[in-house]
């Protein structure tokens, strides 16, 4: 993976005047295009698109330095307007590419470089386990992406579920953790900049095929998982522990992502210090 990650990273570079598709970046990396910006946010600390978006305005700002017009810099990384090249230097910077020429003034962006830094000796509590397709009955919305805190989007789709959902999903669960799950699939384009949406899916697992007008099936097939168990204050830790995830577990794992949603529980049965959650992660073995 970490290799991978390295060859995307020179990719970029060397065509930071196209555009970089998300059938490049699964064919070099591997893994599905909203996956890798999943695991990519986590471990560089930015999205994917402001990485790119950043190298393009330090080479940018070199090509000033060296004498080329503002218009043709801005046509070159991909602006259609001179204005709106104008704007976004200037957000990144602080200085218009007007000033950068007449002042040489100079703004860098070091192109990414993974590697391992083990530090600390803190251990991943984690399990592999292979499920049975199964399925998860409930209720689902389109909901903003949103990597830290409180979704509120996701606290009213709870809030919104009537008694008699609540009810009908209780009867149909049938399997392990036989409580509420939070399942995450179908990320748009707008995930590489956290504005985009996906659709949360709120519901029980059962190997039932859901009989209720007023509820939702998705059919979750039969996979290897990677389970993470963890306890602490709700929710900064269950977030903790999916960046760990894929930002520390998954790049030395000998493990890489199915292309399968995202699932999660939390028992909400104490003070909110000490709650217990779960995050499952589909996995399959590395192949190459």
């Amino acid at each position: 993976m970490l290799e991978s990650l390295n060859r995307l990273m020179d990719h970029i570079d060397q065509h930071l005047t196209e555009d970089i598709t998300s059938e490049d970046i699964t064919r070099i990396v591997g893994v599905s295009d909203y996956h890798f910006r999943r695991m990519f946010s986590y471990m560089a600390g930015m999205t994917l698109n402001e990485y790119i978006r950043n190298r393009r305005l330090s080479e940018a700002n070199k090509d000033l330095i060296h004498g080329k017009s503002v218009t043709d810099v801005a046509y070159t990384y991909g602006y259609q307007s001179v204005d709106g090249f104008s704007r976004a230097f200037r957000d990144w910077c602080g200085f218009l590419p007007s000033e950068v020429i007449k002042n040489k003034i100079q703004k860098s962006f070091p192109k990414f470089t993974f590697f391992i830094d083990i530090k600390g000796g803190i251990s991943m509590e984690f399990k592999l386990e292979h499920k049975s397709s199964f399925n998860v009955v409930g209720v689902s919305k389109r909901v903003p992406i949103q990597f830290e805190g409180v979704n509120h989007d996701i606290v009213e789709l709870a809030q919104s579920i009537t008694e008699q959902q609540r009810s009908e999903m209780h009867q149909l669960a049938d399997l392990y953790p036989n409580q509420v799950l939070n399942v995450s699939y179908d990320f748009d384009e707008g995930y590489l900049d956290e504005t985009g949406s996906l659709t949360h899916m709120i519901g029980f697992a059962t190997t039932q095929d859901n009989p209720y007008e007023d509820l939702e099936q998705i059919t979750i097939e039969s996979n290897l998982w990677a389970v993470f168990p963890n306890t602490g204050p709700f929710p900064e830790t269950l977030q903790e522990t999916m960046a760990k995830t894929y930002a520390e577990w998954l790049p030395t794992s000998g493990y890489e992502l199915a292309d399968l949603p995202s699932i999660s529980f939390t028992k909400h049965d104490g003070p909110s210090e000490n709650v217990y959650s779960e995050v499952w992660v589909a996995v399959k073995p590395k192949t190459t």
